[in-house]
């Protein structure tokens, strides 16, 4: 399922850069020419990716290209944001976020590329797990600003809980190439995606409901990944 969720992922942030790219032209930066060019070309290529993907044509180039334009977000948006806030924890978030992804992208091109996917992934795995252990108030899966509700019970426990799986599942990624364990992540962010996030979504207001859909298209390609990289590791024979 890791092609289909990272599919469906993308295709909801390919969709949100067509219906509204000139508020995402904000992101590209300045100093690039043809902002709003960009913001579409992004989105046509977001949806071309997913379509490839579902019907498992041309998925090695899509994933490789895919994998690279996550990585460029990163040197020409995020990181740069990082170096001009570097106390700003969601601003790490987000760029390791990307890494993450792309990591899940290239696991799936398969290849040498999987070796660089492996650290891709794992290193924001761990970042991601000690942040659910310092602020587990906060919805879990990717540790953006989001509260998590008032109507979740026990809700530090499931930013513990997603935080340990996280982090176990980063450093055996990291030192053992461990597909059970990379798989029962995979597992845990799906069900994440299954429990809370489609919830959230289904009670959204309209002014949160864009919002709303883009944690579960977040969080959604995050699983993608995650299971991405558990199908690309070798199995171990008993």
């Amino acid at each position: 399922m890791g092609p289909v969720f990272m599919a469906a992922g993308i295709a909801v942030f390919g969709a949100e850069h067509l219906v509204g790219p000139r508020a995402l032209m904000q992101l590209v930066p300045a100093w690039m020419p043809g902002r709003l060019f960009w913001a579409y070309f992004v989105g046509f290529a977001l949806l071309a990716a997913a379509v490839s993907f579902v019907v498992m044509r041309y998925v090695r180039w899509s994933a490789t290209l895919l994998g690279v334009m996550f990585i460029l977000f990163v040197l020409m948006i995020h990181a740069p944001n990082v170096v001009a806030n570097p106390r700003n924890r969601f601003l790490w978030t987000v760029a390791l976020r990307e890494l993450a992804f792309a990591g899940g992208a290239w696991a799936l091109a398969g290849g040498r590329l999987a070796i660089a996917a492996r650290f891709l992934l794992a290193i924001p795995l761990v970042f991601f797990g000690v942040e659910h252990f310092l602020h587990p108030e906060f919805v879990p899966g990717v540790p953006l600003s989001k509260v998590m509700p008032a109507w979740v019970p026990m809700r530090a426990a499931w930013g513990y809980v997603t935080g340990a799986f996280l982090v176990g599942g980063g450093l055996l990624l990291a030192v053992r190439r461990s597909r059970l364990a990379v798989a029962c992540l995979g597992l845990v962010v799906t069900l994440l995606v299954l429990l809370l996030y489609l919830p959230i979504l289904a009670i959204a207001n309209p002014a949160e409901l864009t919002e709303a859909l883009n944690y579960v298209g977040d969080t959604l390609l995050f699983a993608g990944a995650v299971l991405c990289m558990a199908g690309s590791l070798p199995r171990r024979n008993r």
